[in-house]
C-alpha cells in the first residue's frame, strides 16, 4: 500500500481530527494501519507500555487504529516550558533544553531520528498515516521542516490537504499552498479535505466545483462539525470549552473551575469531567470569587514555579484561600499537586533558574524536581475506599511529606506491569484539598463518580457514557459519511478494501 500524509494549510485546520479518523476507517477495513507525526508540540503527553513519552495526538490515534501506541509513531515531542523555549524528547525519552532559535538552527539530528522511526513503522505496518504540523507551506522554514513533504517524500506517501472552512478564505488556504509550494511536493498532493463546515453542504456544491477547477486536485469529501461525541485534542484547550465566563454555573449543574496556566499540560484529564451532563467546566485564566463552584483544579503544569509565580501575580491566592475557607474542594493534578504544596525547588534548573519557591502551602509536602523525568502507566485503589484507579504519570518532581505522616490519596500497586506496591499524593486531614500524579485519574468511571459525590453526596450516579459509545466509531462514521472513500482508498492502492 502507499502511505498517506495528512497535510494543513495552517495551524489547528484540523489535521489530528482528520488523520484518527482516517486511521479507524483504515482499520475498520482490516488494513494493519499505524499513526506518524515527526515532531509535535504539545505540552499534552503521555507514557507508553513500553515506558516511553510521546504526543496524546498520536497515543489517540493509535488507538483508533486499534494498535499499541510506541515512542516511534511520535519520535521528536517538544514540550515547551518558556515563551521561547522546550523541553525535547527525542524517542520517548528526555533529551535536552532548546531555544527555538537552537533547535531551528540545525535539524538533521531530529530528522535522522524522526526517519528512522519512520522506517521502523513502515516495516512494522502495512499503512502508515501521516500528520504533518502546522502550514505545509512556511517557505521561510522549508528547507529545515522535515515533518511535513520531506516525510511524506521519504514514506512514498500520497497527499492530503487539510483546509477549515470555518475560518474562512479556504479558497485562499487552498490554492495559496499549492502555489507557493515547489512543483515535485505539489504534485504529491492527491486530494483536498475541506474541514469544519457549518450549514448545509449543499450551498458549497459550486465551492467544491471551483476549487477543484482552480487547483485541478479533487475535493475528497467537505466534512461538517461533529457534535454529540469528543476526541482529544492536540495542543490546547479545545475551542469548545468555556473560558473565563462572565457568568457563573448553573445551579443545577456541578460547577467545577480549572485554572488556565500559561503553561498548561495535559488539560485532557478534565476532559472526561466535562463530558458528564451534570457537570459545567469554565477553564478560569483571570482571578474571580469561586462561590458558584463546587471543586476548583489545579492541573499540570510545564513550567511549575513558573506557573505558580503566575498564579500570585495574577491575584489568584486571594481567591483560592477563599474558597478553601468556604469548603470547596480543591484538587491538584501532577504540577498542579506540586503547588498545593508547602515548595518546589528546581536545583538543577530542569524548567528555569535554579531556585526555590513558596507554594500555596495547603498540603504537607516540599517538591524537588530532579534531571530525571518519572515516565510509567500506574494502577492502584484511591485510599479508604474500593474504587479502582489507573493513570499514566510524567513529572520531574518528587514530593515527600514534610512534617509527620502523609495522608495519600492513592494507594498504588503497579506501575508498568509490576509489582509497586506504595502511596500517591497527598490529602488534607479534612478530606477537601488533594492531589496526585496520575494524569488520566477521570478517564476511570469509577473514579469520576468517586469525585463527583464528594461535591454532591446525593447525586444520582450516572452510567458510564464513554463505554456506550465509542467516539472513535461515531469519528470514522461521520467522516464516512462525508468523504469520497472510493478516491481515498484508490490514494493508498486499496480499492478493493473500501467498506
Amino acid at each position: 500500500m502507499k502511505n498517506i500524509a495528512v497535510l494543513g494549510t495552517a495551524s489547528d485546520v484540523g489535521k489530528s481530527i482528520v488523520a484518527t479518523a482516517l486511521c479507524r476507517i483504515f482499520s475498520n477495513a482490516g488494513i494493519d494501519v499505524a499513526p506518524y507525526k515527526a515532531q509535535n508540540m504539545s505540552n499534552n503527553s503521555g507514557v507508553t507500555v513500553e515506558g516511553d513519552e510521546m504526543g496524546r495526538a498520536q497515543i489517540v490515534q493509535a488507538h483508533a487504529a486499534r494498535v499499541s501506541p510506541h515512542a516511534d509513531m511520535n519520535p521528536v515531542l517538544l514540550k515547551p516550558n518558556t515563551d521561547t523555549g522546550a523541553q525535547v524528547v527525542l524517542q520517548g525519552r528526555v533529551c535536552t533544553d532548546r531555544t527555538a532559535r537552537e533547535y531551528f538552527g540545525d535539524t538533521s539530528r531530529w530528522a535522522a531520528a524522526a526517519f528512522e522511526s519512520l522506517d521502523r513503522l513502515s516495516d512494522r505496518h502495512e499503512l502508515v498515516v501521516i500528520e504533518g504540523a502546522g502550514s505545509c507551506a512556511e517557505m521561510n522554514l522549508y528547507s529545515r521542516d522535515f515533518v511535513n513533504f520531506r516525510t511524506a517524500r521519504r514514506a512514498g506517501a500520497s497527499v492530503i490537504l487539510v483546509a477549515d472552512i470555518d475560518r474562512g478564505g479556504v479558497f485562499a488556504q487552498v490554492a495559496g499552498t499549492l502555489a507557493v509550494i515547489p512543483p515535485e511536493d505539489r504534485a504529491l498532493v492527491k486530494g483536498v479535505i475541506v474541514n469544519r463546515f457549518r450549514g448545509d453542504k449543499a450551498l458549497f456544491e459550486d465551492g467544491v466545483k471551483m476549487l477543484e477547477s482552480m487547483t485541478g486536485v479533487p475535493v475528497l469529501g467537505v466534512i461538517p462539525w461533529f457534535r454529540g461525541f469528543s476526541i482529544d485534542s492536540e495542543d490546547a484547550v479545545p475551542l469548545s470549552a468555556v473560558v473565563d465566563p462572565k457568568h457563573d454555573p448553573s445551579p443545577d449543574k456541578l460547577g467545577i473551575a480549572a485554572v488556565y496556566f500559561p503553561h498548561i499540560s495535559n488539560f485532557t484529564d478534565l476532559a472526561p469531567l466535562e463530558a458528564e451532563p451534570d457537570v459545567e467546566l469554565h477553564w478560569l485564566h483571570h482571578p474571580k470569587p469561586l462561590d458558584g463552584y463546587k471543586a476548583l483544579v489545579l492541573p499540570g503544569s510545564k513550567n511549575v514555579r513558573g506557573d505558580l509565580e503566575w498564579l500570585f501575580s495574577m491575584g489568584w491566592r486571594e481567591h483560592i484561600d477563599a474558597f478553601r475557607a468556604s469548603g470547596g474542594l480543591i484538587i491538584g493534578i501532577c504540577g498542579g499537586y506540586q503547588m498545593l504544596g508547602e515548595s518546589i525547588a528546581d536545583p538543577h534548573g530542569v524548567e528555569g533558574a535554579p531556585g526555590s519557591s513558596a507554594a500555596l502551602g495547603m498540603l504537607p509536602v516540599e517538591t524537588v524536581l530532579e534531571r530525571d523525568k518519572a515516565l510509567c502507566n500506574s494502577t492502584g485503589t484511591i485510599c479508604g475506599s474500593d474504587v479502582s484507579v489507573r493513570g499514566y504519570e510524567i513529572h520531574m518532581g518528587r514530593s515527600h511529606a514534610c512534617n509527620g505522616e502523609l495522608l495519600p490519596l492513592i494507594e498504588v500497586s503497579h506501575r508498568n506491569q509490576r509489582p509497586e506496591p506504595g502511596p500517591d499524593g497527598a490529602v488534607s486531614p479534612d478530606g477537601r484539598v488533594m492531589g496526585t500524579y496520575f494524569h488520566g485519574l477521570f478517564d476511570e468511571h469509577g473514579a469520576r463518580e468517586w469525585f463527583l459525590h464528594l461535591l454532591d453526596p446525593d447525586r444520582r450516579t450516572s452510567g458510564d457514557a464513554t463505554s456506550a459509545r465509542d467516539p472513535y466509531e461515531l469519528l470514522a462514521s461521520h467522516f464516512a459519511d462525508n468523504l469520497d472513500l472510493d478516491a481515498l482508498f484508490e490514494i493508498v492502492n486499496a480499492r478493493e478494501l473500501v467498506p
